[in-house]
């Protein structure tokens, strides 16, 4: 803790004495957040993303921004890595509608373009919002690392006619269980009320999308 901070203030020690409660927002709310950080930074080590921004302090809120502004770095970090995420899912979509004729999965992956080319649009301004240091972030996250998409548009290129829709359910599958379990990281870290709703929308929509996509991929082929 900064001591010269607290003996200017009062003329008391800044750590409390053994027994005592600390001060909210103080000690307490900063080891909260470190635990927040770790918990986040570790589901990201676990599905292949290089990490966290360089700097894990919270970019300074804009002048005459709302009180729930994204600006907590775990927000911060949730963004950055659900934008570069996002710009993948709308690649595998893109070459998905190319590829398939498969009349139900392509109504399913026009809807989740769609809908992503939306949540990406929000992303990105409550980034901007959060200052500059927030959009540096987001440029410097490093999403190659990310085997589930990268790998799984080689595989999708590559796949014959006859194996096109299986192959795209199963790289788009993985794919959006890995983003429902970034934002269910971000439900238990983050500290913002929008970005968390916005999380809890992202591991809903995710989750029920890999389900159906699951079905699909068991159904039998449907006519051109």
């Amino acid at each position: 803790m900064a001591t010269g901070l607290t003996v200017r203030v009062r003329p008391r020690p800044a750590c409390a004495a053994p027994g005592t409660v600390p001060r909210p927002g103080v000690r307490g709310g900063r080891t909260r957040h470190r635990l927040a950080a770790a918990l986040l930074v570790a589901v990201l080590a676990a599905t292949g993303c290089a990490g966290p921004p360089e700097s894990s302090a919270p970019p300074a809120a804009p002048t005459g921004a709302a009180d729930d502004a994204p600006t907590s770095g775990i927000d911060v970090l949730f963004l950055s890595m659900m934008v570069a995420h996002t710009e993948q899912t709308r690649q595998i979509v893109r070459l998905g509608l190319d590829r398939t004729a498969d009349p139900e999965i392509r109504t399913l992956i026009a809807a989740i373009e769609v809908t992503e080319a939306d949540e990406l649009s929000t992303m990105r301004g409550w980034l901007r919002d959060a200052g500059p240091s927030a959009v540096a972030a987001a440029a410097r996250h490093d999403h190659s690392g990310h085997s589930d998409a990268v790998a799984g548009l080689a595989r999708l290129r590559a796949a014959p006619a006859g194996e096109v829709d299986r192959v795209l359910l199963d790289v788009l599958g993985a794919h959006q269980r890995t983003a429902a379990r970034l934002a269910a990281a971000q439900l238990s870290a983050g500290t913002s009320a929008r970005v968390r709703e916005l999380a809890r929308r992202i591991e809903q929509s995710r989750t029920a999308e890999v389900a159906l996509m699951a079905k699909l991929a068991t159904a039998p082929p449907s006519g051109p």
